[in-house]
């Protein structure tokens, strides 16, 4: 089981075009440049822009990231996340992209059956396996243990809201 695991990763990754290629000297991206060159996270970016976190998810981290995709971000009235994007509800904004991170590195092997976990936003996120796909709240995980240089990310196919 777990070889077919790896192997569905390996496959999902190339699918989604994001791998573990390194830069040169043999380093791996940051959390943003890895979702960046991605090419499924334009939404995700902006909206890191607008809450001022890009260097936070660039910074030393480890950091989890729960990240979800431009499809994602699109079962979001237009109207709604515009309205989000602007200066005046970057507080909001930061609560909502808060709730996808987890200080330190959760892989996928490290989930065992129903758990909860701390996000920077102060709130925790539940986390379990339903029918053999990872869940976290009613998100479902799409492609698992994406590497970074300072963390993982975990794509996700519905936006968290606290």
């Amino acid at each position: 089981m777990k070889k077919f695991s790896i192997i569905l990763f390996f496959v999902t990754s190339l699918f989604t075009g994001l791998n573990s290629i390194g830069h040169a000297g043999g380093h791996l991206p940051d959390l943003v440049e890895t979702a960046a060159k991605g090419g499924k996270f334009k939404t995700l970016i902006t909206a890191l822009e607008a809450a001022g976190l890009v260097e936070t998810l660039k910074g030393k981290g480890p950091f989890t990231v729960f990240a979800p995709t431009d499809e994602a971000f699109a079962k979001i009235d237009a109207a709604t996340l515009a309205d989000l994007l602007k200066p005046e509800n970057k507080d909001k904004l930061t609560a909502i992209l808060t709730y996808h991170v987890v200080s330190g590195k959760v892989m996928s092997s490290d989930i065992k059956g129903d758990m909860e976990a701390p996000t920077v936003n102060g709130k925790s996120l539940s986390i379990k396996i339903n029918y053999g796909k990872v869940m976290i709240n009613e998100a479902t995980v799409t492609v698992p243990d994406v590497n970074a240089d300072n963390g993982v990310i975990h794509i996700i196919d519905t936006v968290l809201l606290p």
